[in-house]
């Protein structure tokens, strides 16, 4: 089988590699669809994903496909089965598996961090990690299950309450997933702060009451700002632009070394919680649920596809091609 290799930082390589072979419950799956995240791009520069990398290792933990083989005691799928896959595997055993906080786990593995992942004609991983796909959904739709469950995990992050304004920073494809979630629970008016306007029209047609560019926020404050870039500037424009007992979200993935400057004096004046949120835990059947019913829409606010050929040429220039999102998917 074809798979694109992390051989080093900034290095990633099509590669010829022999079909796996499951071993106790685990699956082989046939890869049909897999997204390029952000948190790909991050690992490609030399930085961790969920968990350390260490090359050689194929990235790719937003993926969906068809079962080819299933290895001892797995009984709940089955040759032909569609599935998507959650990619985090937790020991079980340490004081955050133990205390109900497993997405913590100090021994996390992940599919596309820690061992292969999608971005290869096949891949295994535990049946324990598999949910069987609705047919009414698409390869591409169960791909896309991964990034809604992190947007579900970090909305559970708030105490949203109907009415209650908030601001979006970043219009990018987690953007645009945050504001159709947060938009369910009857939080309004919704403004988005978004430098593209390109991508202005799509986020008013999914919720958005304003879309502002990033120096135009004339709000006097909101009760939640949820930062979806993982910049400097933007996640201290958040913790500005919330008000009195207010919220602020720090989803965006940041590079290790980002600093911001917050004031503590700001924090305790003004009576904030700001909280973060990482990975998905529990969340993949709810984010199937909500695709599966459209209450959020995924597929369409992909802008980019790519070959598996591609990905070489494509990882180097991701941050330059003004991608929404990449998926990288097989004929």
């Amino acid at each position: 089988m074809k798979a694109a290799v992390l051989v080093d930082k900034q290095v990633i390589e099509i590669q010829e590699k022999e079909i796996p072979n499951p071993g106790p419950g685990e699956v082989v799956i046939k890869v049909k669809a897999c997204g390029i995240c952000g948190t790909d791009q991050h690992i490609y520069h030399g930085n961790p994903g969920s968990a350390d990398v260490l090359p050689p290792v194929v990235l790719g933990h937003e993926l969906a496909g068809e079962v080819m083989s299933v290895g001892e005691s797995v009984e709940a799928f089955r040759e032909g089965d569609r599935v998507s896959v959650d990619p985090n595997m937790y020991c079980g055993v340490c004081r955050y598996c133990q205390n109900g906080r497993k997405h913590l786990c100090d021994h996390l593995k992940a599919v596309g961090v820690t061992q292969d992942g999608g971005m290869a004609e096949y891949v295994i991983v535990p049946a324990a990690n598999c949910y069987l796909l609705p047919d009414s959904l698409s390869f591409i739709e169960g791909a896309m299950i991964e990034p809604l469950g992190c947007v579900l995990h970090g909305v559970e992050q708030l105490q949203i309450r109907p009415g209650d304004s908030v601001l979006i920073i970043g219009g990018g494809y987690i953007g645009q997933l945050m504001l159709q979630t947060i938009a369910m629970y009857g939080a309004a008016p919704i403004t988005v702060s978004e430098p593209d306007t390109q991508k202005h029209e799509a986020l008013k047609n999914h919720g958005a009451a304003k879309v502002v560019q990033p120096g135009d926020i004339d709000s006097d404050g909101f009760d939640i700002v949820v930062e979806c870039v993982g910049l400097e500037q933007t996640m201290q424009q958040a913790v500005r632009s919330v008000i009195k007992g207010g919220q602020v979200l720090l989803f965006g993935v940041s590079s290790p070394d980002v600093k911001i400057e917050v004031r503590p004096f700001e924090i305790f004046s003004k009576e904030l919680m700001i909280k973060g949120s990482f990975i998905n835990p529990d969340t993949h059947r709810k984010a199937i649920s909500l695709l599966d019913q459209k209450k959020v829409v995924a597929e369409p606010l992909i802008s980019h596809y790519f070959k598996l050929k591609e990905v070489p040429e494509v990882m180097p220039v991701y941050q330059n091609m003004k991608i929404s999102k990449g998926v990288i998917v097989w004929g």
